[in-house]
């Protein structure tokens, strides 16, 4: 794994372990009990029952509504689609706890079949990009369907969490006493996650999956964005290679297509990870870098082109992020 990776899987691993355990100290969670959110231990009401009783009037609950409700919801909004209008879907690669889980199982799924997805049509290579043996054993299996299993359970169970007070939740299941609405939330949501994880997982981050596909739309709005730009005069370097860089892709995409085939892009740098082990001893280095502002422009397949601009191969973290 590369530092550039390892970076990630930091990002990633912290932002899980912040999902799990955001409701329990109360960070973020809509408490159905109390019918209000609950937002760093304090309660985010409109104040209805005030309103109601005749203690605020119409001016104050209009107030409430603006700067509670449509304020926050438009704040949020603008930097989270302002981030993935010049950096794309850095939320997914980086942050989303789905996606760390969809990572994961590809890679316990590779070793078991040689496929990162059951829907590729071919096993990918025998080899990782810096030439080590890449085997694979169907006694992975025995790891991949266990682990689907627990953490669809994980994450239903934490679902639940940001719904009812987490300290009855975990003491209901600690004591093997949940509610049957509890016990039927839990059942069904983990039904469905192992189903997803098993046989979906990188589909629904493409197809199904509202938060995603608002970033990309925000992206592809944006031709000067970073992208993954690939040095099509160059395009015979990439003979001796099994194409590593779209066995990698997480999102099982072909990097070296224009942008608008790239609509789901996580901007892992995966692909570019790879390219740059394969072509470690290559004078002219790897074929495909992160590329932004007018070589983006030349990259965006206005014209059918791909990038032939000189890459630009430092930094290694990607442009704008300084």
């Amino acid at each position: 794994m590369t530092p550039f990776q390892r970076k990630r899987v930091w990002y990633q691993g912290s932002f899980f372990i912040l999902f799990l355990f955001a409701p329990i100290f109360d960070l973020l969670r809509f408490d159905l009990i109390q019918s209000h959110l609950i937002v760093f231990g304090q309660p985010w009401t409109l104040g209805l029952d005030d309103y109601l009783a005749g203690q605020i009037d119409n001016r104050q609950i209009t107030l409430n509504i603006l700067l509670r409700v449509i304020a926050p919801i438009l704040l949020l909004a603008t930097v989270f689609l302002g981030i993935a209008w010049r950096w794309g879907r850095l939320y997914c690669g980086w942050l989303c706890p789905h996606f760390s889980v969809v990572e994961t199982i590809n890679q316990l799924v590779r070793k078991a079949s040689g496929k990162q997805s059951l829907w590729d049509k071919k096993p990918g290579p025998s080899c990782h990009p810096d030439g080590t043996p890449a085997p694979s054993d169907r006694r992975y299996w025995l790891l991949a369907i266990p682990f689907a299993l627990v953490f669809a359970l994980l994450w239903a169970v934490a679902l639940l969490t940001y719904l009812l007070p987490p300290a009855e939740v975990y003491g209901n299941l600690f004591h093997g006493t949940p509610t049957r609405n509890q016990a039927l939330f839990i059942g069904v949501a983990t039904i469905l996650l192992f189903l997803e994880f098993t046989f979906a997982r990188h589909l629904f981050c493409r197809y199904a999956c509202a938060v995603g596909l608002f970033q990309s739309l925000a992206w592809m709005t944006n031709r000067r964005a970073m992208v993954v730009g690939y040095q099509r005069e160059r395009a015979r370097d990439c003979v001796s290679c099994q194409s590593f860089c779209d066995h990698v892709c997480p999102m099982r995409l072909k990097p070296r297509n224009i942008k608008r085939l790239m609509f789901a892009c996580t901007q892992c740098g995966q692909c570019i990870d790879a390219c740059e082990t394969v072509q470690r001893h290559h004078p002219d280095g790897s074929l495909l870098n992160w590329i932004a502002g007018q070589q983006a422009l030349q990259a965006d397949g206005s014209q059918g082109l791909l990038v032939s601009e000189q890459p630009m191969r430092k930094p290694r973290t990607p442009p704008g992020w300084s």
